[in-house]
């Protein structure tokens, strides 16, 4: 299986690289990985709604620029289905069954996901109704993607 993570923004933090770099390095066993970046769109703290949509959609054309054509495209989205780790484990073999081999996961910026991209999506993905950082998700996704595939081959692995 091939998945790809495009995160919106660049990763600054040396605790979360190192954490990001680990999982990585452990899901090669089990899939191709590429981690992308786009670049985020600066801006100010105090925008209008208007302003706020015209980020999430410079975002978004950047974020779209960068997905494959044949790829199955899972966005994480606060209003997006929760799941266990069993189910995304599910959801990823039913996907591997189905011929579905490319997948992709956005992680949207500090503004959310333009409404292009959520369109896009094939499956909202959720994993919390708190709002977590962006930064924060590339390494909690990468844990659960390998948690994942270590559920569908019966290998053990912490609960």
């Amino acid at each position: 299986m091939n998945i790809t993570i495009i995160s919106v923004g660049k990763l600054k933090e040396k605790y979360l690289k190192l954490g990001i770099d680990e999982f990585t390095k452990r899901l090669r066993a089990y899939a191709n990985v590429k981690l992308v970046e786009v670049a985020d769109e600066k801006a100010p703290e105090n925008l209008s709604e208007a302003e706020m949509e015209a980020v999430k959609d410079k975002e978004g054309e950047r974020i779209l620029a960068k997905l494959q054509q044949d790829t199955y495209l899972i966005t994480l989205e606060i209003k997006g289905k929760q799941l266990s780790s069993e189910e995304l484990a599910r959801k990823l073999d039913q996907l591997a069954t189905h011929g579905k081999s490319n997948v992709t996961f956005v992680i949207g910026g500090s503004l959310g996901l333009s409404e292009t991209v959520m369109k896009r999506s094939d499956y909202a993905l959720s994993f919390s109704k708190m709002t977590l950082p962006h930064q924060l998700m590339r390494l909690v996704l990468l844990e659960q993607v390998y948690r994942a595939f270590r559920i569908n081959r019966g290998e053990p692995y912490h609960k």
